[in-house]
């Protein structure tokens, strides 16, 4: 009986807490979220293990394993073969629990499913012009967006961080024997790519290696990217050496006013920077999203049986877009093949690569090919001559 009552008493103060969260906040979402975050501070002893990126199990996607990250649009390519150029992608949260403030890197879990959610609608739109590296690592927890102390906030990412960091070292020292490189990225996956960059590439040699970096749909800002000291801003469809980055929302949305314009935007459609509207017209197409992202952030991180099906037809000169205030603005979703993907405000945060797929795909071949074809030039050249860039 004691136990019974002890029970319902926890019970009450719940709700009594849960009521209280209501009150002052007036949203119900945040109800969850205080329930369901992790329950303890920082504590490195409940972190798994670092991942061994020797070992196979310890990237999503790598040439010679069996990835989702080679799904092709139906009606096009082939599956993918080996390439020229490589790419290394570092994919965005999916890690939606509230255990712990950093993935356990479960391989039998939700988090897994959306992992692979990531690959076959984010990673595959560059197996076209690339080899496909992507490692897995110990990302922070949603929760560490969501109600994490500012010191857990950022311990959680440092602790992040340094796992993509050993990755791309592994990957540069021992897969990618000198080959030119593109990195690619979206949300929590763009803030450690930007900051490899930053720590690894801009100002260094490894930086005449990359291609371009597609670092999508987080918070790179004017002031962050114009503060690069070799690496910028990409102006135009075939330039080299440059980043690209956008933030997608519907027209009429209702972005968080700290985006407002802020933010690097290089349209899609027209790959300027700041790029004026393109009509529909000069949209190469969005591929609808295979399988199911898994946005449940209560109960345990169980898998959910989520299937793949092979990736559909794209959907050319769907929509417009521009580049407004530093966001992206697309057309309204709704009612269409990419309708159920609004985020609040019409924030088309999960759209940023399946909306852009096919534009994505035929620009990075179409970079990839403005290197090689100077660093063929250059090879040819003379010595002293300088080849004419792209």
């Amino acid at each position: 009986m004691g136990r019974i009552l002890k029970a319902l008493g926890l019970i009450v103060v719940l709700l009594l807490a849960a009521g209280a969260v209501v009150h002052f906040t007036g949203n119900t979402t945040n109800i969850v979220v205080w329930l369901t975050k992790p329950s303890h501070g920082w504590d490195p002893a409940l972190k798994a293990p670092a991942p061994d990126y020797a070992q196979g199990e310890a990237w999503a996607a790598r040439p010679g394993q069996d990835s989702y990250a080679t799904f092709v649009p139906a009606g096009g390519e082939s599956a993918p073969g080996a390439r020229a150029v490589d790419v290394f992608f570092v994919h965005p949260t999916g890690f939606l629990n509230g255990s712990e403030w950093n993935s356990p890197l479960n391989a039998n879990s939700r988090t897994e499913e959306n992992t692979k959610w990531m690959m076959a609608n984010q990673a595959s739109a560059f197996n076209s012009c690339c080899n496909v590296y992507a490692p897995r690592y110990r990302e922070a927890s949603i929760f560490r967006y969501l109600s994490a102390p500012p010191d857990i906030a950022e311990k959680s990412m440092d602790f992040a961080y340094a796992d993509v960091e050993r990755a791309f070292q592994y990957f540069l020292d021992h897969e990618n024997q000198g080959r030119p490189f593109i990195i690619a990225s979206h949300s929590q996956g763009t803030s450690h790519a930007f900051r490899l960059i930053k720590d690894h590439v801009d100002g260094t040699a490894v930086a005449g290696r990359m291609v371009a970096a597609y670092l999508i749909g987080s918070d790179v800002t004017n002031a962050k990217a114009d503060a690069l000291k070799s690496v910028h801003v990409c102006k135009s469809e075939t330039e080299t050496g440059c980043i690209v980055h956008w933030a997608t929302f519907g027209e009429g949305g209702k972005p968080p006013p700290e985006m407002v314009g802020t933010l690097v935007c290089v349209n899609p459609l027209n790959w300027k920077r700041d790029g004026e509207r393109a009509p529909a017209s000069q949209h190469k197409g969005g591929v609808p999203p295979s399988g199911k992202f898994s946005v449940k952030v209560w109960g345990d991180d169980s898998p959910q049986g989520v299937t793949f099906e092979p990736l559909k037809a794209p959907v050319p000169a769907h929509s417009w877009a521009e580049c407004k205030d530093g966001l992206l603005i697309v057309a309204d979703q709704t009612g269409g093949p990419f309708d159920g993907m609004d985020m609040g405000g019409k924030n088309y945060h999960g759209l940023d690569y399946p909306l852009f797929h096919m534009d994505i795909r035929e620009n990075a071949r179409a970079r990839a090919a403005a290197y090689l074809q100077v660093a063929l030039q250059s090879a040819a050249a003379p010595t002293g001559a300088q080849p004419t860039p792209p």
